[in-house]
């Protein structure tokens, strides 16, 4: 019976991931667009600091029913930022909506993190998510960014820039 791929290692999936990434560009078709895209988006980090950029990403995630890594992501930098006083319950509430294997908008993380995030939660910290944070960032940017790049939702919002 296949165990499916919770039988493979994360490291072996994640290089997976990389190049799946890599061979995707190589069968990409030239964008009549894609020089005005790469000199106004430069990268992940550049949209996501953009309040136009990052509403555009949102929304091309929400079409895509994978607006859980943004949120999750979203909620991180709120929580780092948090009052210490406040950091126990913005943690639970974290845990709770993205990490929890039952939670409503479950993000994709390995079992490693996952599992050090669940032994800290008794003590929060204000960098107890940054781990996990990167990890959704780079799948952001390795998966979601590039579809985003080549979507009407970026062509939209770089016409309005």
């Amino acid at each position: 019976m296949c165990k499916g791929l919770s039988a493979i290692p994360s490291s072996c999936l994640e290089k997976a991931k990389g190049m799946r990434v890599m061979l995707t560009h190589l069968t990409e078709k030239p964008h009549k667009h894609r020089a005005q895209e790469e000199k106004t988006v430069h990268d992940l980090e550049s949209l996501l600091n953009s309040k136009s950029g990052l509403q555009a990403f949102r929304w091309f995630l929400r079409s895509e029913f994978s607006e859980e890594n943004l949120a999750f992501w979203l909620a991180c930098q709120d929580y780092r930022s948090s009052p210490e006083s406040r950091l126990a319950e913005k943690a639970s509430s974290i845990y709770t909506q993205f990490i929890n294997p039952d939670a409503p908008q479950e993000v994709n993380l390995d079992s490693e993190t996952r599992d050090a995030l669940m032994c800290v939660m008794d003590e929060p910290a204000t960098n107890m998510f940054d781990e996990a944070q990167q990890r959704i960032y780079c799948l952001m940017a390795k998966d979601s960014f590039p579809r985003f790049l080549r979507s009407p939702y970026c062509r939209s919002t770089l016409r309005a820039l």
